[in-house]
């Protein structure tokens, strides 16, 4: 079955290797498997009152299997599939719909439209989303039809119902599902009994506690290369969410020029500019998942503007004559103190 949500940048893995041996009750467990067009991992440690594997990932693909259902554009039969091809007017919704709809609409008001749950027609028409004829350059007067099939506004939640104000508006749930995700296991393994975890789902990422020797979680944050994985910067964490978005994977060329698939939906294009990947750290994975976006579409001078201004620790990885320069907020190198500005 192919699942919601392929996520074109694995962008963050988990560092495997384990320091030293240690005596102790608790073990560290691991399972995986397919999700969203991509993979799932699940790293937790299991003390006394922890759920065996078997039962935690029941557990994990409930939730897995719920948000398909609810959120994929690739299955006919969601719900948000059904808002979609339906015409304009009000459906009832499950909460984590509209949760995810109304943290889209904080996320666009706040950057001023470079956030937008409402894209898929452009998507599909650049060849990125899930009814594309193919990646391609499209054509002005596509280009002006397009733009009245989408934005944010036409969008609102009204009593428990998600509402559409024209035929054709689609909700596309990509930029944030994973992150969202994320924080429903989380949560979930929390309720029984895990204290200290690392959950991924398809690069976005979060992680609590400690493993059985005390070492903490390490988690390397991807170089920007099209070729291979190469760990750019390995951190630590403990509760923080972590979102990486960039353009070096999925994109096509014609005529000499790169096309990303990250779109502006101010311009209706594709982004342009030098900014390769940006970083995100949150409490909330689904917040990092969505800013990163937000991040990589203004750029690298206003999304650093605006991550500082919005105190947001993100790590911004830039091209340059020189290959890639790397700029942190004040607020990444409050929780990295020894990171900073790198080449």
């Amino acid at each position: 079955m192919r699942l919601s949500f392929l996520r074109p940048v694995m962008v963050v893995t988990s560092v495997a290797a384990l320091a030293g041996c240690w005596f102790s009750d608790e073990t560290l467990e691991t399972f995986m498997g397919p999700t969203m067009g991509s993979t799932y991992t699940i790293k937790y440690v299991r003390a006394a009152g922890a759920p065996d594997v078997v039962k935690a990932q029941a557990e994990v693909e409930a939730i897995l299997a719920e948000v398909d259902l609810q959120m994929s554009t690739y299955r006919s039969d969601s719900l948000i599939e059904g808002f979609n091809q339906a015409a304009a007017g009000c459906q009832p919704m499950p909460e984590p719909v509209l949760e995810l709809v109304r943290y889209g609409e904080q996320l666009a008001r706040r950057s001023e439209g470079a956030f937008d749950l409402t894209i898929e027609p452009l998507l599909n028409l650049w060849g990125f989303g899930p009814q594309s004829r193919g990646q391609r350059i499209p054509s002005a007067d596509g280009l002006t039809a397009v733009r009245a099939e989408y934005g944010y506004q036409r969008l609102q939640v009204r009593d428990g119902q998600l509402c559409k104000d024209r035929d054709g508006i689609q909700v596309d749930f990509n930029s944030i599902a994973a992150g969202y995700t994320v924080d429903r296991i989380a949560a979930r393994l929390q309720q029984l009994g895990v204290s200290s975890y690392l959950v991924e789902v398809t690069g976005e990422l979060k992680a609590e506690g400690r493993k059985p020797d005390g070492s903490p979680w390490r988690i390397a944050i991807e170089a920007p290369q099209s070729e291979g994985r190469v760990a750019q910067q390995i951190i630590q964490l403990d509760g923080l969410g972590v979102s990486t978005s960039g353009d070096y994977r999925n994109y096509f060329e014609q005529d000499g020029q790169r096309y990303s698939h990250t779109l502006d939906p101010r311009r209706a294009a594709p982004i342009n500019h030098k900014l390769a990947a940006v970083t995100v750290l949150d409490n909330s994975a689904m917040q990092a998942d969505g800013l990163s976006t937000v991040l990589m579409v203004l750029g690298p001078e206003q999304g650093l503007a605006f991550a500082e201004a919005e105190k947001i620790a993100a790590l911004f990885v830039v091209r340059d004559e020189n290959g890639f320069v790397s700029h942190s907020t004040a607020a990444f190198d409050a929780l990295f103190p020894t990171q900073g500005e790198q080449p």
